[in-house]
């Protein structure tokens, strides 16, 4: 075959390239697994030759492949694969029936893990919420992750074999709550002091091997071409190298390694060769991770106002660097040193005090090393304040939105319950970061405070700040509601720039991989009601059909 002769042609069809100087298509040719010419079917079908397959679109709508940047894709498959996992809006009821279920099957001693529960769940445990799990089994270390997964309920065995005993000592980074008239731990966990239990439940070579299959194949489906996953430590990157090589990833992927988090601390220079032995031409590790904060449902978020009294919080105590889960200090040393190495850094940061610390952070490493060229992440960035809008433009940093919180669901009655909807009014601030310049990214944060991954319904839910599916009714903080055209933008450009691939996908250009999904509706015709109910008919991702329901 010549040069200028394609190997497949996707003609008389309606295209979003998502490229500014050619925004619109009819057809486009495709020569090893790049774009070779997009434009008009005329002039497309001139590149055919003798081995060229044609698909004809019969005005079908393509727009290039979703980018997710937030998504722990192994956790989430493992959760529906292996684990207790009941819907985000089940009851009490359900979840310690499915809980019990699982005990019937699981021989003394294998550990059940699962969730999620919610704070309005909270009531229904009791004043000493292990107890209710300890009726379950005393014999099965039980487990159990609130939706916000930064929180657990645990039984006394898991406890004991994840070394928290009944006089056990505050830990650094965590909260370990009380019954109040023992002074013993209750059974709930947060951030740091939850670390040994969560050690109890190992996932075997052969369940990665069958939950990497899984994440793939349902990303594919939902129409996601690349990914980031948020929070990579060794055992998962063994995972995802091992997908890739046995050929079982259809996604572009980039890791962000785990430097500091509530549960692993890990050297420089471990980053710095594991980013040298899991970098490949398909996988992309020049990516760190820190955790600054918590979640509001643990009062563990850090915020410079205080939670509300109502919600058992202790006014008087109230210090908004005591939440900080590294000293502002070491958090400017380590963005610095993390910069200096070339990694670019995600920033876990929920409330407005932990925003600005990973601002100043930034601030301090342009500063220190006059490097502007490296674009980290403040990864949810749920309260912004007024005086830190401006910030992100001025810093080069990305505001990443997530997770899809930005319309009601299971977590927002506990979000009012703390910080009062006075303050839920100024959450996930999307409007108000984009016309401040901010440039923005999307993500789910898969399954931590997200029961899917499906890009659909958030993408419905930033037009509407509704939720497309009718599960919850109302809206929350309607005015920060964006157009599909202020939208689509956070899930293909901007992504493919957060992951380094701004040359490569993330537009249908020439000379780019031929990342792109067919939808049966023109997606700027519809409302947002029915683009949450969108299904990817075909998703091709480097030129290969890896999905399709033709």
């Amino acid at each position: 075959m010549k040069s200028d002769q394609a190997d497949q042609i996707w003609f008389n069809g309606r295209l979003k390239t998502m490229d500014p100087h050619f925004p619109y298509a009819e057809a486009l040719a495709i020569r090893r697994g790049r774009i070779l010419a997009v434009g008009t079917n005329s002039d497309v079908l001139n590149l055919v030759g003798p081995g060229t397959v044609k698909y004809d679109l019969f005005g079908k709508f393509i727009m290039p492949g979703l980018i997710e940047s937030h998504t722990h894709a192994l956790l989430g498959a493992c959760q529906d694969l292996f684990d207790v996992f009941v819907d985000y809006h089940a009851s009490f009821d359900e979840l310690v029936h499915a809980v019990k279920d699982r005990v019937k099957k699981n021989v003394p001693g294998e550990a059940v893990f699962g969730g999620p529960w919610r704070l309005d769940m909270r009531p229904q445990m009791g004043s000493n919420p292990r107890k209710v799990l300890d009726q379950i089994s005393c014999v099965h270390p039980i487990v159990l992750q609130d939706t916000s997964q930064h929180i657990l309920w645990c039984n006394t065995l898991a406890m004991q074999l994840g070394g928290i005993s009944k006089d056990a000592s505050d830990i650094a980074g965590g909260v370990i709550e009380r019954d109040r008239a023992t002074g013993e731990p209750n059974g709930i966990l947060a951030e740091a002091a939850g670390t040994g239990p969560r050690q109890l439940y190992k996932r075997t070579s052969e369940q990665l091997e069958t939950a990497s299959r899984a994440f793939n194949d349902y990303f594919n489906r939902l129409g996601i071409t690349s990914f980031k996953e948020p929070m990579a430590l060794e055992a998962d990157m063994v995972a995802y190298k091992a997908a890739d090589d046995r050929g079982d990833l259809t996604l572009h992927m980039a890791a962000h390694l785990v430097r500091e988090s509530p549960f692993e601390h890990v050297s420089y220079d471990k980053l710095e060769e594991m980013r040298d032995r899991f970098s490949n031409g398909n996988i992309r590790t020049s990516f760190a991770k820190l955790f600054l904060d918590g979640v509001v449902p643990g009062h563990t978020a850090s915020f410079i106002d205080p939670y509300l009294a109502s919600s058992g919080y202790d006014l008087a105590s109230h210090d908004p660097d005591s939440t900080l889960l590294i000293t502002p200090k070491e958090l400017n040393e380590t963005v610095t040193e993390l910069d200096r190495r070339g990694f670019v850094t995600k920033m876990h940061a929920v409330g407005d005090n932990a925003i600005r610390k990973g601002l100043d952070a930034i601030e301090v490493a342009r500063h220190t090393n006059g490097n502007n060229n490296l674009r980290h992440e403040i990864a949810h960035s749920v309260f912004v304040s007024d005086q830190d809008l401006l910030r992100f433009k001025e810093l080069n940093a990305i505001a990443e939105i997530s997770p899809k919180l930005w319309f009601p669901n299971a977590a927002t009655s506990a979000q009012i319950q703390m910080l009062g909807e006075d303050r839920l009014k100024k959450s996930h601030r999307i409007r108000d970061l984009l016309e401040a310049g901010a440039e923005l990214t999307y993500a789910s944060d898969w399954p931590a405070s997200a029961p899917d991954a499906n890009p659909w319904t958030g993408l419905a839910g930033m037009l509407s700040r509704q939720d497309a599916l009718g599960r919850f009714e109302g809206t929350l903080a309607s005015d920060q509601a964006i157009s599909l055209s202020q939208a689509l933008p956070l899930f293909t450009i901007n992504g493919a720039r957060s992951l380094g691939m701004e040359q490569e996908t993330g537009s249908l250009s020439v000379g780019k991989w031929a990342d792109f999904i067919v939808l049966i509706n023109d997606l700027t015709k519809q409302s947002w009601q029915e683009i949450g109910l969108t299904q990817v008919e075909t998703t091709v991702w480097k030129g290969r059909i890896v999905h399709s329901n033709i």
